[in-house]
């Protein structure tokens, strides 16, 4: 710049020409479409791997409830399974009390029959000795 040419230097340098301005316009906008871009590239990535986060818990505690509900599973099986049984063995006690009940009945018509057989068999011995007294009895009657 010269000397006196310094009203006429400021004067240029504030006003710049329109060809520049249009330059910085273009810039900045092209900076701020950049931005905005890459701000919404940062979300969809955002968006992603909180979407894979909550995939990948949803799917771990799955695996927790599918595992539990095969398990519910197995024991409402095994219910099942101990409520048949429980009512066979039920049926079976029964079975085996009303059989020992017959074999008491019958232990105890043999004890009655036994009872009675010795009744009978002492009755007999009774009559028996009284024969075997009249008959001697008799004997020494008819020898004298």
């Amino acid at each position: 710049l010269l000397p006196g040419d310094g009203e006429k230097a400021s004067s240029k340098s504030s006003r710049r020409p329109p060809m520049m301005l249009s330059r910085l316009l273009k810039e900045h906008q092209a900076k701020q479409n950049e931005r905005k871009e890459q701000q919404e590239r940062r979300r969809r990535e955002a968006i992603a791997a909180a979407t894979s986060l909550t995939e990948a818990m949803v799917d771990h505690l799955n695996v927790g409830v599918a595992q539990a509900y095969v398990n519910q599973r197995k024991l409402d099986h095994e219910v099942k399974t101990l409520q048949v049984q429980a009512s066979q063995f039920s049926k079976q006690t029964a079975q085996w009390i009303s059989m020992v009940e017959g074999f008491n009945q019958a232990l105890k018509e043999i004890g009655d029959v036994e009872n009675w057989a010795r009744s009978i068999e002492m009755d007999m011995r009774t009559i028996a000795t009284a024969l075997e007294y009249v008959h001697k009895g008799q004997l020494q009657s008819a020898s004298s």
